[in-house]
């Protein structure tokens, strides 16, 4: 069963969500497939050893790409390293959910704040679009307060009503506009519980839509307990 469904599908458990990213963080030891169990490039400790050779069982891999136009006159000179992968991949994980680790993570690494994952075939997704799509308004607040980037999703979740509208009125298309897991924007309000519920009536009012129930909308968040 795919736990990253689209709208289709809406309504899956949290524990199931969870269950699925964790197998997926434990199984990829190894961002872009060229890392070991403990984060190390293995092209670093092994320059020589081919990507292919590197690749893990159970990692994610990378679409093969090879250019059939010119390259961009403009090259990235690359002096800073880029955070790493697997340690994004945690910390968008643990936003959906527990908000001491997503603490935790942004105190050791504060460039995790604008990180995005792509869980495979372009289904990229934020920290922040993790909270949002699971109704997590406390982690959504720790880290737009950290200025996390917010965008119609978010909104919608967090019931600015008249962002939403003006938004619309700038391009009446988006409200079919899907987010992370192709989650739409009368989910993000319908998951935003009372906070957002004149969002979700005011969605329904442009286009009305059938709302399936949410098992996870109304339970005491993990790290609360």
């Amino acid at each position: 069963m795919n736990h990253f469904s689209d709208q289709s599908n809406p309504s899956m458990p949290r524990r199931s969500f969870f269950t699925s990213a964790a197998s997926l963080t434990a199984g990829t030891a190894l961002g872009a497939g060229l890392l070991d169990a403990q984060g190390r490039s293995l092209m670093a400790q092994d320059p020589a050893t081919p990507a292919v050779l590197a690749k893990p069982e159970n990692g994610p891999i990378e679409s093969p790409f090879e250019r059939d136009y010119e390259p961009p006159s403009f090259k990235p000179s690359w002096k800073k390293p880029q955070v790493n992968r697997l340690l994004a991949q945690d910390f968008i994980i643990y936003a959906h959910s527990d908000l001491e680790m997503t603490k935790k993570l942004l105190e050791r690494e504060p460039g995790l704040i604008q990180s995005s994952i792509d869980w495979g075939a372009g289904d990229w997704e934020t920290a922040l679009g993790g909270a949002s799509h699971m109704g997590r308004h406390d982690i959504v607040e720790f880290l737009l307060s950290r200025g996390a980037r917010i965008d119609l999703f978010c909104a919608a979740m967090q019931g600015q009503t008249e962002a939403i509208r003006s938004f619309l009125a700038l391009q009446p298309a988006l409200i079919d506009a899907k987010g992370p897991h192709g989650f739409s924007l009368h989910f993000h309000a319908q998951v935003g519980g009372e906070k957002s519920k004149e969002t979700l009536d005011y969605l329904q009012s442009v286009k009305q839509v059938e709302l399936r129930p949410v098992p996870f909308l109304n339970k005491k968040p993990a790290s609360d307990k």
